[in-house]
């Protein structure tokens, strides 16, 4: 059974405070979390979610609220990345990957793979490559791979390197050439995070 937009809030916090703590939250607690000022609508919420096979506790006991499966969120993909020349920036949400066994941060995103520019690193045209939004460009190292947008061009997934006020986006593929451009006009999206490679992708 599908989740409310609120349920699924609830929910997606229960799991990683759990997955954190070891232990169940107290209702104060889901209060802060979801902004609540009355006890009510967790409550209603709560009995939504056990009604639906995704928790339950033991009645007359505190804080005892297990998981009981995995709603399958997933992980929201934006459309494709190049990894060869630059395709138009991604921005709406195609479908989901569900991911959530392995990965329950809810910020992670994913992209396809195009192209073959990053094949010498593994990554192959068809793998859902997910990537961490990046939250300040200058906590990213030299080296990494990240989804990059360059101001009027597009977007692609290279090996970033800053030097100075110049970025280079480097290919790991030979028959590439890097990309370089003054810092300002790039605008890191994310951070490579994994890949995951399905029965289609390992064919190619």
């Amino acid at each position: 059974m599908e989740l409310t937009k609120a349920q699924q809030q609830l929910y997606d916090w229960l799991v990683e405070y759990i997955r954190e703590h070891q232990h169940a939250p107290s209702i104060r607690q889901m209060m802060q979390a979801m902004d609540l000022k009355s006890p009510a609508p967790i409550q209603s919420r709560l009995e939504h979610l056990r009604n639906k096979g995704f928790i339950g506790w033991a009645e007359g006991k505190a804080r005892t609220i297990k998981i009981l499966k995995y709603a399958a969120s997933g992980v929201p993909i934006f459309g494709t990345i190049a990894a060869g020349g630059l395709v138009e920036p991604f921005t709406d949400v195609t479908e989901k990957l569900d991911l959530s066994p392995i990965f329950h941060q809810s910020d992670y995103f994913a992209l396809q793979v195009m192209g073959d520019s990053m094949i010498d690193d593994s990554i192959v045209e068809g793998d859902m490559a997910i990537m961490q939004p990046v939250k300040d460009s200058a906590d990213v190292k030299n080296g990494t791979i990240v989804a990059a947008q360059i101001e009027g061009q597009g977007t692609t997934l290279k090996r970033y390197h800053r030097q100075g006020d110049y970025i280079t986006l480097q290919p790991a593929n030979a028959k590439y050439k890097p990309i370089e451009s003054e810092a300002h006009l790039v605008q890191l999206q994310g951070v490579l995070i994994g890949v995951w490679r399905g029965y289609q992708s390992a064919k190619r």
